[in-house]
C-alpha cells in the first residue's frame, strides 16, 4: 500500500506506488476526487528492448526512491539487469500549473547498440466514479491524448530531446469486455492507433529511442490538469512550448523558499534526524489542501480490502500536523484550515466526525443512537476541544489581532459554549462521545484532558477580548472538570489512569480499566495531570511493563488487545508510531533525552529512504501496515524533534 513518493501543490497530489507508477492522482483537492484507485488503474510503464517487453511492475526490475533536494522532487532509479535498462525518473507536481511532470533518463548499461521503446499508460476513473462514461482521444493538433468527463479533463503528452512527440498511439478499453487494457497493444513494441473511445477507457503512448552502447537519452512527459479542455490545453502548451526544464527550477525554487523556517530550525536538531525532519515537514504540507482540508493520508491502497481510505479531513489529525507548523512560524496553513473548520462547524458548536477536502461531511459509522440509550450527535468531541485549543496555541504564536476578529465570534464562542455545556451532571467530566480511535462510546481521560484544555485557552481568548461573561463561565468549566478527573479517572488498582468511564442506560458509570496511552498522553500534554504528579509517572511505568517496552523495542500500540489490523491474536497490538513518539515527549518532558533518541532512532529505522512513515508496524514481521505515509506520523515525528530543542536535548 506505500507510496513512497507523494507529490502535490494543495490542488493536484499525485502518489507512486512501489513500481514507480502513478496509483493516486487527486485533482481538483488534495485527496478528492482521486481519479485513479490502483489495481487496474494504474499508470504502467513499459519498455521494449530488441523484442522484449518488460512493465516495471512485473517483478525484474529494482527500485530505489528518494527526494535528492529540499523540495517535494522525487527520484527513482528502476534497473532491469536482464534488458540492460536504467530509468532514471525526476518526479514532480509543478508549484504554478496544475501538470505532473516525469523526466525520465533511459540508459543502455550493456556495450552494444539497443532499439528501446518506452510505454507510458494512463488509465483513469474520472470522478470516483464506477459510471463508465468518460471519453479519450488523439488529439492530431496538439499531439497529445485528452481523456475527459464532465469538469476533469487530462492531457497527457511528451517529448523527446529533439522536442519530438510521441510515435504512436492507441486508446481503449479496459475493465470491461474481457479487455485488460491497450498496455498489451504495446507488449509487441507497436500499438495500434485507435483514436477514440468512451467508456471505461485507458491509453498508451510510445516514445522510441536508438540507443548506441552505454548511451542514454531523455523522455519528457506530462499529464496536464484542467477543468475545462481549453484549461487543460493552455497548460499542456505551455510545458510543449518551454520544456520542462524551467518548470522544474521554478517548483524546486518555491519548496526551497517555502521550506526556510523548517530548514532554519533543523540547524538546531541533532544531524541524525535532520533529513527525516525536513522530509516530514514537506509531507505535511503535500496533505494540505490549499483551501484549508488537511487530509490523513492519500495512500487508497485500503480501498482494494477495506470499504473506505483515509482521503478526509480529520479535525484532529488536521490541529496534529499544524501544531508543529505552526511552532516554526508557517502561519497561512493555519489561517486556511481554521476557515475550513469555522464553514464545517455545526449550529450547535461541534465539529464533525470528519469532512471531505471540498467540506462536505465525510462518511461515518457512529449512529445517533447509542448503547446506553441516548440520543447524541455521533461525534468525537476531542475533535472540536483540539481545534479550539489550536487556535489559542496560532493566537499566542501569531499576535495577530485580526484572528480574534474573523474566528471569535463565529468558532471560538460556539465551540467554547459548546464544550461548557456538554457535561453529564452526575460526574462534572464531559458526556461520552466516541474517543479519538474512532471506536469506544464512553466519557475518556484523553477527551476530558482536550476539552479541559481547550475551555482554559477560550478563556484567556475571551480575556483578550474583553469577554468577561464568557472567561468567567469557561474557565469555571475547565476548573470543575480538572476537579472531577481527579475523583473519577485515576485507576489506584493498576497504578494508570482510566481509559474512561463507559455509561449504562440506567445512567451509572462503569470505569474501563484498558491501558490506552493516549490517556497518559492528554494527561501531561494538556494539563490535566502535570507530568510531575506520581499518578503520571506510575501511570507510564504501568505502560511500559505492559507493553514490554525496552530500549531497542520502544514501540507501543494505543492500547491494551488493540485489534486493528493485528494479525497475532497473542500479540497486545500493533507498534504505532503516534504512541510510541508520545511517550518520548514525556521522556523529554521529563528530561530523559536519552530515552527520547531511542525512540526516535527507532522510527528513523523504519522510514523508507524518501521520509514516508506508515501508521502502523508488526511486532513480529516488523512489516508496514495500514496507509504510508500517514500525515500524523510525520507530524509526531517532527513534534518530538521541536521537543528536543525546547527541552535542551537536541544533541
Amino acid at each position: 500500500m506505500a507510496r513512497p513518493i507523494i507529490l502535490s501543490n494543495g490542488e493536484l497530489h499525485v502518489g507512486l506506488n512501489t513500481f514507480g507508477e502513478v496509483h493516486d492522482f487527486y485533482f481538483p483537492y488534495v485527496g478528492l476526487e482521486n481519479h485513479t484507485i490502483g489495481k487496474e488503474t494504474s499508470h504502467h510503464i513499459g519498455v521494449w528492448v530488441d523484442g522484449k517487453c518488460s512493465w516495471l511492475h512485473d517483478g525484474s526490475w529494482t527500485f530505489v526512491f528518494s527526494y535528492p533536494h529540499d523540495a517535494l522532487v522525487g527520484h527513482i532509479v528502476a534497473k532491469n539487469q536482464a534488458l540492460g535498462i536504467m530509468l532514471e525518473f525526476d518526479d514532480t507536481v509543478d508549484g504554478e500549473l496544475n501538470a505532473f511532470m516525469r523526466n525520465v533518463h533511459v540508459v543502455n548499461l550493456d556495450a552494444y547498440d539497443k532499439d528501446v521503446r518506452l510505454f507510458f499508460r494512463q488509465a483513469f476513473v474520472i470522478g470516483d466514479s464506477a459510471s463508465m462514461t468518460d471519453t479519450a482521444q488523439f488529439l492530431p493538433n496538439d499531439q497529445a491524448i485528452v481523456h475527459y468527463r464532465g469538469r476533469r479533463t487530462f492531457v497527457i503528452s511528451g517529448t523527446d530531446d529533439q522536442k519530438r512527440a510521441f510515435d504512436q498511439y492507441t486508446i481503449g478499453l479496459f475493465g470491461t469486455e474481457g479487455r485488460e487494457g491497450t498496455f498489451r497493444d504495446a507488449e509487441d513494441g507497436e500499438l495500434w492507433s485507435c483514436p477514440v473511445e468512451h467508456g471505461r477507457v485507458d491509453s498508451t503512448i510510445r516514445f522510441k529511442l536508438a540507443l548506441k552502447a552505454h548511451s542514454s537519452a531523455r523522455v519528457h512527459y506530462w499529464i496536464a490538469c484542467g477543468t475545462t479542455l481549453r484549461e487543460a490545453l493552455f497548460v499542456h502548451k505551455q510545458l510543449r512550448d518551454n520544456g520542462l526544464n524551467d518548470r522544474y527550477i521554478l517548483t524546486t525554487k518555491w519548496w526551497y523558499r517555502w521550506l526556510r523556517p523548517a530548514e532554519k530550525v533543523s540547524r538546531k536538531i541533532d544531524p541524525a534526524y535532520r533529513e527525516l525532519f525536513l522530509r516530514s515537514v514537506m509531507l505535511l504540507k503535500a496533505h494540505i489542501d490549499k483551501r484549508g482540508a488537511i487530509i490523513a493520508s492519500t495512500d487508497s491502497g485500503m480501498l482494494n480490502y477495506w470499504r473506505d481510505a483515509y482521503a478526509y479531513c480529520w479535525p484532529r489529525d488536521g490541529a496534529y500536523v499544524l501544531w508543529p507548523l505552526i511552532r516554526m512560524g508557517y502561519y497561512e496553513e493555519a489561517y486556511q484550515f481554521f476557515d475550513f473548520c469555522r464553514r464545517g462547524l455545526n449550529s450547535g458548536g461541534f465539529l464533525m466526525h470528519k469532512y471531505r477536502a471540498d467540506g462536505a461531511v465525510g462518511s461515518s459509522w457512529h449512529p445517533y443512537i447509542h448503547d446506553d440509550g441516548s440520543v447524541t450527535p455521533p461525534i468525537q468531541e476531542d475533535e472540536t476541544a483540539l481545534v479550539l485549543f489550536l487556535f489559542g496555541q496560532l493566537y499566542r504564536s501569531a499576535n495577530d489581532q485580526r484572528l480574534m476578529k474573523r474566528f471569535y465570534e463565529p468558532m471560538v464562542v460556539p465551540m467554547a459554549d459548546f464544550l461548557a455545556s456538554y457535561i453529564d451532571s452526575s460526574t462534572g467530566l464531559p458526556k461520552p462521545s466516541y474517543d479519538l480511535w474512532e471506536e469506544q462510546y464512553m466519557t475518556t481521560t484523553y477527551t476530558t484532558a482536550v476539552v479541559y484544555a481547550a475551555l482554559s485557552a477560550a478563556a484567556d481568548l475571551a480575556d483578550d477580548n474583553h469577554d468577561d461573561g464568557h472567561a468567567v463561565a469557561w474557565r469555571s468549566a475547565a476548573s470543575d472538570i480538572a476537579e472531577a478527573a481527579q475523583k473519577y479517572l485515576v485507576n489506584h488498582d493498576r497504578d494508570a489512569l482510566y481509559k474512561g468511564l463507559r455509561r449504562h442506560a440506567d445512567g451509572s458509570y462503569e470505569p474501563d480499566q484498558t491501558i490506552d496511552l493516549s490517556s497518559i498522553y492528554g494527561a501531561f500534554m494538556f494539563g490535566l495531570f502535570s507530568a510531575d504528579s506520581g499518578i503520571v509517572e506510575r501511570a507510564v511505568q504501568t505502560a511500559r511493563r505492559v507493553f514490554n517496552v525496552s530500549p531497542d523495542r520502544p514501540g507501543v500500540p494505543r492500547y491494551e488487545n488493540d485489534n486493528y489490523r493485528r494479525r497475532n491474536p497473542a500479540s497486545l497490538g500493533n507498534w504505532w508510531f503516534v504512541t510510541s513518539l508520545w511517550l518520548a515527549q514525556y521522556d523529554l518532558e521529563k528530561g530523559d533525552a536519552a530515552s527520547a533518541h531511542k525512540t526516535l532512532a527507532w522510527v528513523r529505522a523504519y522510514a523508507r529512504k524518501t521520509g514516508t512513515l506508515c501508521e502502523q508496524i508488526d511486532p513480529e514481521t516488523e512489516a508496514e501496515e495500514s496507509v504510508s505515509p500517514l500525515s500524523w506520523s510525520q507530524a509526531e515525528f517532527v513534534s518530538t524533534v521541536l521537543d528536543t530543542i525546547t527541552k535542551g536535548a537536541s544533541k
